[in-house]
């Protein structure tokens, strides 16, 4: 079993995916479950990465319908 990413390896992913259209401006990314379940990190760390990626404003949250890359 591979060892997990660690919380900057984790940003450093989303980013590249970001960059390579995998995740388009715009398009909401996956929920923190299914971030949790494909990185086999725990949600606190997930929810820690989306926290500073939104501080940097890569990501935005809008209320009641997920979080979405940055246009």
């Amino acid at each position: 079993m591979p060892i997990p990413p660690t919380m900057d390896e984790l940003i450093k992913d989303l980013l590249r995916r970001i960059d390579d259209g995998e995740l388009p401006r715009g398009s909401q990314i996956p929920s923190t479950q299914q971030l949790s379940d494909h990185y086999n990190l725990s949600l606190s760390t997930i929810h820690r990465a989306v926290a500073t990626l939104r501080k940097q404003g890569v990501l935005v949250g809008r209320p009641g319908r997920g979080v979405f890359v940055a246009e």
